[in-house]
């Protein structure tokens, strides 16, 4: 089975939903970089797995990040999105208390809004290959 007719299935039901979501730094501060966003992208694939889904690509730049989620429909996107800035922001602030200056980002990490996109339009291989060509600041 490909990649693109990947069907999770449950007892009641069989889908195939993909999310692609944005995360922006809060003011759009340029603060993350590659080590921080190797920890971001393990605290979200944990969250992704309390949630039963699956983080299918992660990528960022300095003041974004992309994520491609494959979740079930029991899930629902603004919960997951909650969660994934929470956990995250928390982890990025315990770790990496020196880089984020809290007063100017307002004890804020990510920005209140975001981005979501059904990707069942796309093929995924697209959206794939736009998240892997974000360029990612060393």
């Amino acid at each position: 089975m490909s990649e693109e007719t990947e069907y999770r299935r449950g007892r009641h039901v069989v889908s195939a939903m993909h999310v692609h979501l944005v995360f922006v730094t809060k003011y759009r501060r340029g603060v993350l970089d590659d080590e921080m966003l190797t920890v971001c992208e393990k605290a979200m694939r944990t969250v992704c797995e309390k949630f039963e889904a699956e983080l299918k690509e992660f990528n960022g730049e300095a003041d974004h990040v992309h994520l491609l989620v494959h979740y079930p429909p029991k899930v629902s996107v603004s919960g997951l999105v909650n969660s994934l800035k929470g956990v995250s922001a928390r982890i990025l602030r315990r770790d990496f208390t020196g880089r984020i200056n809290r007063a100017i980002m307002h004890g804020h990490f990510w920005s209140p809004s975001y981005f979501a996109a059904s990707c069942g339009g796309a093929p995924l291989a697209i959206i794939r290959q736009y998240i892997e060509q974000q360029k990612r600041p060393l």
